[in-house]
């Protein structure tokens, strides 16, 4: 059995951290970057207690649609019933335990296919051949296993912690900050998915994408994209919103050429989703981030744009992305992973500003904050 946190290692873990005050503290121990025990807690204190992103609610909007998506290391199902509610379920068979359906696609009916028990939309079950002599076996009473789910802001999420509070309820402000940054998102489509592999713990990932201290150094071509002066973060409850102005024509990014979107919108959304807006024609970005391991985290980049197939100005905004702002972020996050597996480095302090500019680390410092709410929560059980 792996070792869990104690609280001995919650007190390491935020050793130089200080609540509520960035311009006095310093970030997570790096022992949370590199011990396994750190991360065994993080999946089941974070990963299944929040709401995870799942797929654009294109793929979920006619009665039979269905879509199965990791969670958490879980399949889950998720689908349109006949009355148009949304529903999802473990992708678990009742009978042995078979993976139900795979993929993406259209059903009426859910058929196991190891014994053919079949289930409707709300994952009753309808029939189970050859049990008619089964003493005390009520088919009424076997349906599959519920799931949390909800549309947001065009999404799906879904939550594994069956008492969790509402996504709506949870974030606060954030419907609104996306309806007015984003009007359009119903009506995008998804074109392109981008899968990176990176040597790095997940939370090195998180940092690097929280703060744009680093921006003039690593990321010069995204700098002139935008009106770096005009960038600043907020951080609201579980999210934080990343906010600049773009529509720079002479940047060195991609072409902006004909722009119809002229703000850089970002949100986090906690613990590991990302959704942006960039400059340019309408579009929209999720950036999902995955622990695999303490040191291993694998990266989802999805575009939704106007049409699946994307124009040659998208493609170039793709291509910058996958070639240069993201290997920029990878071969930074995999260096400060290895710094941190050195006796080197314990923790650094947080560069703060108090007018909470993109060069400002608050929004790390807020991360960090709820990292460890999380650990404490957990060792106190």
């Amino acid at each position: 059995m792996k070792k869990m946190l104690d609280k001995a290692d919650v007190v390491i873990a935020s050793k130089g951290y200080v609540a509520d005050q960035p311009q006095l503290s310093s970030s997570l121990h790096a022992i949370c970057y590199t011990d396994e025990k750190y991360l065994e807690v993080e999946l089941h204190a974070i990963f299944q207690k929040t709401w995870q992103w799942a797929c654009h609610e294109e793929k979920l909007r006619e009665a039979g649609d269905y879509y199965v998506k990791d969670i958490v290391g879980h399949s889950i199902l998720l689908l349109r019933n006949n009355a148009g509610e949304l529903r999802a379920f473990y992708n678990v068979c009742q009978h042995r335990a078979h993976e139900l359906l795979k993929g993406e696609g259209k059903t009426q009916m859910i058929v196991c296919p190891y014994h053919a028990w079949c289930y409707d939309l709300d994952g009753e079950l309808r029939s189970a051949h050859h049990t008619e002599h089964l003493e005390e076996f009520n088919q009424s009473e076997i349906c599959l296993n519920q799931v949390q789910v909800e549309e947001f802001c065009g999404f799906i999420y879904v939550n594994l912690d069956p008492n969790a509070d509402s996504l709506v309820e949870q974030s606060g402000d954030l419907t609104k900050e996306i309806g007015k940054f984003a009007p359009d998102i119903n009506d995008l489509t998804f074109a392109h998915r981008l899968t990176f592999d990176i040597k790095s713990n997940w939370k090195n990932v998180i940092d690097n994408f929280l703060e744009c201290y680093h921006c003039p150094t690593a990321h010069k071509d995204f700098c002139s994209l935008l009106q770096f002066d005009t960038y600043k973060v907020t951080t609201h409850g579980i999210y934080s919103s990343h906010m600049a102005k773009g529509g720079n024509e002479d940047n060195t990014a991609y072409s902006v050429e004909g722009a119809t979107v002229d703000d850089h919108a970002v949100w986090w959304l906690w613990p590991n989703t990302c959704l942006m807006r960039y400059p340019g024609k309408a579009n929209f970005l999720v950036l999902n981030i995955i622990p695999v391991g303490p040191n291993h985290t694998i990266e989802t980049y999805d575009f939704f744009f106007d049409s699946a197939e994307p124009s040659h100005q998208e493609i170039e905004a793709i291509n910058y992305i996958k070639d240069v702002l993201q290997q920029e972020d990878i071969d930074l996050v995999e260096s400060v992973q290895r710094g941190m597996e050195t006796p080197a480095f314990d923790f650094g302090r947080v560069v703060y500003d108090p007018s909470e500019s993109g060069l400002s680390e608050h929004g790390v410092h807020h991360f960090h904050g709820l990292v460890l709410d999380a650990y404490a929560t957990a060792v106190a059980k």
